[in-house]
């Protein structure tokens, strides 16, 4: 009965409240990549600053954690620590895309540069609120699931921004898309104002030391003294992912060298986004029916072994057939991947620096993306393909030796095991 019981979480309002603030989160991220990179090919920007410009305005993504202890120790309005924050976050986002929308690149850029800042500033500072409230609103084992729904509903807010945004200004030029966009971020308000601040967020740091120190000391010291767990534990969460990260940023001049055509990688990545959605959702319900743990062990071991397929196609070459299932169990394992991880960085959070604590978890979880991916090209240049790929899977294995070294201090420290329902909110 009670694991009958457990899957009723699906009906929860806290989820569907995930899924919201995750579209939410989704929408602004494209308008200062996709379509301003779009807008400033336009009106004639050059390669260079097209590259520079949308590439360097994208880093308060990456350092959202400098500000992340201030959303941790003041709480603005009445709304509550969580909704205060991310209230004034979304107003300010709606009122920098509105500005955004009545630059002019064609006669300087600088002001739009400014601008998109201003725009992924308050965007990554709704992120780390968001992270936050999700963590604070739910149980840990639903922590899974609420990944699950915060990123469907993210992936829903890129769409809209970037394919809607493209087709809006097809027919009404890149200015209406920006004022679309404000429009539809209002009501983020509505979402904010109704949802319920999560229980015990109002236990926070009592001073700005302890916010900007209070989350290191805590974490470290997690179990009463200072440990080599926790260290171990970033590794880890830096890891997890690498293997799987290193082998799809090649992934494309990988398909073309063996013959592929574009066409025909489209049509297969078509079908591995509806895969990815799969995976994000299986990896949220391995969480709740499994544990963290044991979840985390085997999509890691799926996703090695996906990444290891890759090899197959140096074999039987430009098969659509073998192209489709390996490119949609590439992306069904990266989805349940991302899950799992995002509900472990989640459980390792203490509620009194949520904030600061999940956005320097998130930032080394996508270190390997940003980072670490840099001299994939050279590996597959010395090691050929079919060696590449392998070897791609086996750094997986470090990551995995980790986990299962860490498995008590888990238990013990941070994460609860399979069906374990605390109130959450």
């Amino acid at each position: 009965m009670r694991s009958d019981r457990r899957w009723l979480v699906l009906l929860s309002g806290r989820l569907w409240t995930a899924a919201l603030m995750g579209f939410f989160g989704g929408l602004p991220l494209l308008l200062t990549i996709t379509i301003l990179q779009a807008w400033l090919t336009r009106e004639g920007a050059s390669l260079t600053t097209i590259g520079f410009s949308t590439g360097l305005v994208g880093l308060p993504y990456a350092i959202k954690f400098l500000w992340a202890p201030l959303l941790d120790r003041f709480q603005p309005l009445a709304l509550g620590r969580r909704r205060s924050w991310l209230l004034l976050a979304q107003i300010a986002l709606v009122a920098s895309i509105v500005l955004l929308g009545f630059q002019d690149p064609s006669a300087s850029i600088w002001p739009v540069v400014i601008t998109a800042y201003a725009v992924t500033f308050f965007s990554a500072t709704q992120d780390i609120v968001i992270d936050a409230y999700r963590r604070e609103s739910l149980a840990d084992a639903e922590q899974g699931l609420g990944a699950s729904f915060y990123v469907y509903g993210y992936r829903i807010g890129m769409v809209v921004a970037g394919s809607g945004g493209l087709f809006i200004a097809d027919l009404f030029g890149y200015r209406v898309v920006y004022f679309v966009m404000a429009a539809i971020m209002t009501l983020s308000a509505i979402v904010t104002l109704t949802a319920v601040e999560p229980v015990g967020s109002d236990e926070r740091p009592k001073t700005l030391t302890d916010s900007f120190i209070g989350p290191f000391v805590e974490f470290f010291t997690r179990g009463g003294h200072l440990r080599i767990e926790p260290l171990l534990l970033l590794a880890f969460i830096v890891a997890y992912k690498l293997g799987d990260n290193l082998g799809t940023h090649m992934a494309t001049p990988f398909y073309l060298g063996i013959g592929f055509l574009e066409r025909e990688i489209s049509a297969a990545r078509l079908l591995g986004t509806a895969t990815l959605l799969i995976g994000v959702f299986l990896g949220g319900a391995v969480v709740l029916r499994l544990g963290i743990f044991r979840s985390l062990l085997i999509v890691g071991i799926l996703q090695g072994l996906s990444t290891a397929c890759f090899a197959i196609l140096t074999v039987v070459g430009d098969s659509n057939g073998w192209l489709a299932v390996i490119i949609s169990f590439e992306e069904l394992t990266a989805g349940m991947g991302t899950s799992a991880l995002l509900a472990f960085m989640a459980a390792l959070t203490d509620k009194r620096f949520t904030a600061t604590q999940f956005a320097l978890l998130s930032a080394l979880a996508n270190a390997p993306r940003a980072l670490l991916v840099a001299p994939s090209g050279l590996f597959a240049e010395v090691l050929g393909w079919s060696t590449f790929f392998v070897t791609c899977a086996l750094v997986a294995l470090p990551g995995l030796a980790l986990l299962i070294y860490l498995r008590s201090w888990i238990n013990s420290s941070a994460v609860p095991r399979a069906g374990a329902h605390d109130t959450g909110g």
